[in-house]
């Protein structure tokens, strides 16, 4: 995740005058998992800022743009999700192929 998003997320937040712990909470993870999303420092999923965004009420596209009050028409908003959901089935693909890597040379090493 990209830190503007971070913080942006964490500007939402603190406008509403809005404790971390509520949101961790809303979130069912620990204050300090939370706390590497707002900073940035945690690679977050789409599932992930999809809830983030539902806690804010606002569209997951409000989240990568820089006002929370854009209007977007529907087609662009299907776009863009569209394109998050290709990249994620990506991430979910290569870490398929790290796995089957790691079984290989786990295999490999067993039978040297």
């Amino acid at each position: 995740m990209t830190p503007s998003i971070g913080k942006k997320i964490k500007a939402l937040r603190k406008q509403r005058g809005w404790p971390i712990r509520l949101i961790a909470a809303q979130l069912d993870i620990s204050i300090p998992a939370y706390s590497k999303i707002e900073t940035g420092f945690t690679d977050v999923n789409i599932s992930r800022l999809e809830q983030i965004a539902k806690i804010f009420d606002l569209s997951l596209v409000s989240l990568f743009t820089d006002c929370a009050t854009t209007s977007t028409s529907s087609e662009e908003v299907s776009i863009v999700y569209e394109k998050l959901r290709t990249k994620q089935s990506q991430i979910i693909d290569l870490q398929k192929q790290l796995i089957k890597i790691h079984e290989e040379i786990r295999a490999f090493s067993a039978s040297s």
